[in-house]
């Protein structure tokens, strides 16, 4: 075959390629929606956000390549599509792993969102200490001529289990996957370490919540109406007098 011929080749593939990957650039796009609708709920009604910040990430046509090759996967784009179901992903930092599950369980609860698998690494961290809950989804896409269903990687997580995670990944890649034993050690250590972070300022944060519902409960028990009059809630009113029985 001329070289030229295999250029245009080349050129084709890459068209065609850059043309799929924006299936799943929509398909962020609809996910992104939905968590921002998410946000904006929970910042005005329940005034609590439980999402610190989002990031999206789209593999490049060159990763892509490079993946199904490694993977021995067959060129053609049926079978990147069903054996490639990474392509598109979201990451998630929450405050607090309650959230986690709370995020977790709203959009898993969406009507037009599909779960196809969940790996929990929370409550079951990978050896070297890695954390965090992995969704993969899939969410239809609205073209001008079809309706296409896109894989999502949503990966849910603390900013701590965010924190160890990104600096592990530099670790890792700085020597090119090779990590000395001892460095590897230390990292797992690093990773028991922020998980009992996580652990204590749940605890915290609970605490605080019930110290609020408290002083709250006791307002709303010694606040007054226009007469000057005190009024106490009928449920514990009602309680009161069952124990006097």
């Amino acid at each position: 075959m001329r070289t030229d011929v295999k250029l245009q080749n080349i050129k084709e593939i890459r068209k065609e390629l850059t043309r799929f990957i924006m299936l799943y650039k929509f398909g962020l796009d609809e996910i992104n929606t939905k968590i921002d609708i998410l946000q904006e709920e929970f910042q005005y009604i329940h005034d609590y956000n439980p999402i610190e910040h989002t990031k999206t990430r789209l593999k490049s046509p060159e990763s892509i390549l490079k993946k199904i090759a490694r993977k021995n996967i067959d060129f053609n784009l049926e079978a990147i599509e069903s054996k490639l179901r990474d392509i598109a992903g979201i990451r998630i930092v929450c405050s607090f792993i309650s959230d986690i599950y709370k995020v977790s369980e709203l959009l898993q609860n969406q009507q037009d969102i599909t779960v196809v698998e969940v790996k929990d690494y929370i409550k079951n961290p990978k050896p070297n200490g890695y954390q965090s809950l992995h969704l993969i989804v899939t969410i239809p896409v609205f073209l001008s001529d079809q309706v296409k269903e896109v894989f999502v990687e949503i990966q849910i997580r603390t900013v701590a289990m965010d924190f160890w995670a990104s600096l592990e990944h530099k670790i890792f890649y700085k020597y090119n996957k090779n990590v000395p034993e001892h460095l590897t050690e230390e990292l797992k250590s690093t990773a028991t370490v922020a998980s009992e972070l996580d652990y204590r300022m749940e605890k915290l944060h609970h605490e605080i919540n019930q110290l609020k519902e408290d002083e709250a409960d006791e307002e709303a028990l010694l606040h007054a109406d226009d007469k000057g009059q005190y009024h106490i809630p009928m449920a514990l009113l009602e309680s009161f007098m069952s124990e006097g029985k």
